[in-house]
């Protein structure tokens, strides 16, 4: 029998603990044949991501407000009808609709405004065309 060590049930156990493996370096572990993305990469990528929350920001924003707006609208359904009631229900329903139908909007205003703030060029100005398309098809509808 080894000096340092004592016997329990059969089994050989080492007075002093040992380790089970040699210590190792630091190291991540990875699969042979995957690459690791260099820093530039990373951080175009965390960019990327702030955009997109930027972007659901926008669109949670305007569809939790306009919400809103159609609940105090219902909320007000319940006190004593009078014109001042039916003039608030009227504008908040209209300004949660209108509210609800700009929320695209905004959203591509973000996204070509951060796409541009990326060096997207050609993305951006396909994002203007559509702002300016949309803003000629509704001037054009509006009565002169």
């Amino acid at each position: 029998m080894m000096a340092d060590a004592r016997v329990t049930h059969n089994v050989v156990v080492p007075a002093v603990e040992q380790p089970l493996a040699p210590e190792m370096e630091a190291e991540p572990i990875t699969q042979p044949g995957v690459e690791v993305a260099p820093v530039g990469r990373a951080r175009r990528r965390d960019r990327a991501v702030a955009g997109d929350r930027w972007i659901a920001r926008v669109l949670r924003a305007g569809a939790v407000v306009s919400g809103g707006m159609f609940v105090v609208s219902l909320g007000l359904e319940a006190l004593p009808q009078s014109e001042n009631v039916h003039v608030a229900i009227d504008l908040l329903r209209k300004g949660a609709a209108s509210l609800l139908l700009v929320t695209p909007v905004a959203r591509l205003a973000v996204a070509g405004t951060l796409l541009g703030l990326k060096g997207e060029w050609r993305y951006t100005v396909i994002a203007a065309g559509v702002l300016g398309l949309l803003g000629i098809a509704v001037s054009a509808g509006l009565p002169t």
